[in-house]
């Protein structure tokens, strides 16, 4: 049986990966974070490195990536780099106002099911979100693993909140167990 995490990527492997312009080889930076709309549909990549201007950070958005691969990015151009307001991204996996990692992860009944500890994204298919790897704790992790929770094709199905994903009411068998990615 193939795992449902096939043939996708984890945002925390993307974090760290160098990004090229693929005309000319020339390295652009490293993904430093990702940003989300309030939708939670993937939006860009922030890059690391200093610019000039306060308060603001480089930024790549999803349409001009021409490559998300296992071991770097490739965009078009250099003009594909831009300057953005830092208060501008609302919602990022680890920095952002809102942040997706450590949001804890709570059933519409009151169970919290984890917290977040990775997020899945088909690379082919989009910047929608299609699932997340959920943490109870290292002690946990070690003994049981991870779990994954599908994201809905409805995104409307799950309440992305500020302070909680809430998700209708499942046992426990709807998640899946995963191997963890790394902390």
């Amino acid at each position: 049986m193939p795992n449902s995490t096939d043939g996708m990527l984890k945002l925390q492997q993307i974090i760290g990966l160098p990004v090229y312009i693929a005309h000319s080889g020339a390295h652009a930076g490293k993904v430093r974070d990702v940003w989300f709309d309030e939708h939670w549909m993937l939006q860009g990549f922030v890059l690391d490195g200093w610019n000039w201007k306060p308060r603001t950070v480089c930024t790549v958005l999803w349409e001009d990536v021409l490559v998300c691969g296992a071991d770097c990015l490739f965009i078009g151009s250099k003009e594909a780099i831009g300057l953005r307001r830092l208060s501008s991204l609302q919602r990022s996996f680890l920095n952002g106002c809102v942040r997706l990692k450590d949001l804890p992860v709570v059933t519409a009944e009151g169970k919290q099911l984890g917290r977040v500890s990775d997020v899945y994204f088909n690379p082919i298919m989009g910047t929608q979100v299609v699932g997340y790897e959920l943490t109870d704790g290292f002690l946990s992790d070690l003994m049981d693993g991870r779990r994954w929770l599908r994201a809905p094709r409805d995104p409307d199905v799950f309440l992305l909140g500020e302070d909680a994903i809430v998700v209708p009411p499942l046992d426990e068998s709807a998640l899946e167990r995963v191997a963890a990615s790394d902390p």
